[in-house]
């Protein structure tokens, strides 16, 4: 894996370990030589990630629609910092500049991010690896949403480990590495719906 997408809220919560957890996720990628694909924010756990991999030499990309680049607060000093007109464009080169997608704790935006490289997975669009860091078990309950859809026959069994989950950065980063795709990219079938 060469580049990332880093998924994360641009919120700073009370709690120090969410960007303490965010920073330690920029500095481990940078420094396995892994570059961040991410919103472009330069404030809270966006933020974060992207100083801490910069601090360690690392390759940063920001993708960031025009009409967030005032609210998100646009980071001025990464590697290179894409403008898109839409979201849409923006989780499209996500997936186009990434090897596969780290989830970090965040809001509505995040889950739009996260449930859309799903679903992408699960209908051929790409086949890479879909990861969740379950920090201090932030991600519990959807995590057990996944299981029920699963359960219930929403998400079929052969994707159900499309959805990669570890408590630590370093467990997440090894098991999407020995990830298997079980749909081929852009041979889709009624079967894999």
């Amino acid at each position: 894996m060469k580049r990332l997408a880093v998924y994360c809220g641009s919120a700073s919560p009370s709690d120090p370990r969410y960007i303490e957890n965010a920073r330690h996720v920029g500095r481990t990628l940078a420094e396995r030589g892994i570059g961040v694909v991410y919103g472009g924010g330069r404030l809270g756990l966006m933020g974060a990630v992207a100083d801490s991999a910069l601090a360690a030499g690392g390759e940063v990309i920001g993708i960031i629609p025009e009409a967030l680049v005032a609210a998100e607060v646009a980071h001025k000093g990464l590697t290179d910092l894409q403008v898109v007109g839409t979201m849409h464009q923006r989780k499209q080169a996500f997936t186009d500049l990434s090897d596969g997608f780290v989830t970090l704790p965040g809001g509505t935006g995040t889950m739009d991010e996260l449930w859309e490289a799903l679903s992408w997975a699960q209908i051929g669009y790409h086949a890479k690896p879909v990861g969740l860091l379950n920090l201090d078990g932030y991600y519990d309950g959807l995590i057990e949403f996944w299981d029920k859809m699963a359960e219930v026959g929403f998400v079929r069994p052969q994707h159900v480990g499309l959805l990669i989950v570890a408590d630590t950065l370093e467990a997440l980063l090894d098991n999407m590495a020995a990830f298997e795709p079980t749909v081929t990219v852009g041979q889709i079938g009624a079967k894999d719906l």
